[in-house]
């Protein structure tokens, strides 16, 4: 019974910015994080009003919607990350996403993403994602060219023939999609900290 206690998790104390252009998926969000037990949670329409959030007050998670018109998920996660100071820049961020492309799961990982999980969201895939997020020993990093948790998630360096990090991937806006849709365990292979072997 006591190993049982141990295990339950209390979100009823923690403040949650849910981020989505599409009222609907707003709204089934807030439903999920209503039935966690988080009782503060800031709903927004656009990144651009969650920025003005953040520069009045903190959070302890962020889910946002990797595309927006005007400012979409990607740009806001870099804003977070960049612009923002300590202990803010470090808040856990999940980013949703319909197309779950490997292209666009790195991009959310190189802007700065914590954890990327895939459209329709189930509340017992989300809920998995937030707790590994609370075990997650991930150094933070900060350099020129990168500020989030650390990328480094398997031990053998970048896909064959590439140089490192892409920068040069399209929009979320272009159209049709140019490569499959990964399911949640390929994204989470993507994203899970491994041992790294020097």
């Amino acid at each position: 019974m006591a190993s049982a206690s141990r295990s339950r998790v209390n979100l009823e104390h923690s403040s949650v910015l849910l981020i989505d252009d599409n009222q609907k998926s707003l709204d089934m969000l807030s439903s999920i994080f209503h039935g966690f037990g988080v009782k503060e949670q800031i709903k927004c329409e656009s990144a651009i009003a969650a920025t003005d959030i953040l520069k009045r007050r903190m959070v302890d998670l962020v889910l946002v919607d990797c595309s927006m018109p005007e400012m979409d998920g990607y740009d806001f996660v870099r804003w977070l990350r960049r612009e923002t100071t300590p202990p803010l820049r470090y808040v856990p961020i999940i980013m949703l996403t319909g197309h779950a492309a490997q292209s666009l799961v790195h991009k959310s990982r190189d802007c700065g993403a914590s954890f990327v999980v895939a459209k329709p969201l189930t509340p017992a895939v989300l809920l998995k994602r937030i707790l590994w997020l609370g075990m997650d020993e991930r150094q933070f990093v900060e350099a020129d060219d990168y500020v989030g948790p650390d990328r480094r998630v398997r031990n053998f360096g970048p896909p064959l023939g590439q140089p490192g990090r892409r920068a040069g991937d399209l929009s979320t806006h272009v159209g049709a999609a140019s490569e499959p849709n990964l399911d949640q365990a390929d994204i989470d292979m993507l994203l899970k900290p491994q041992r790294v072997v020097l």
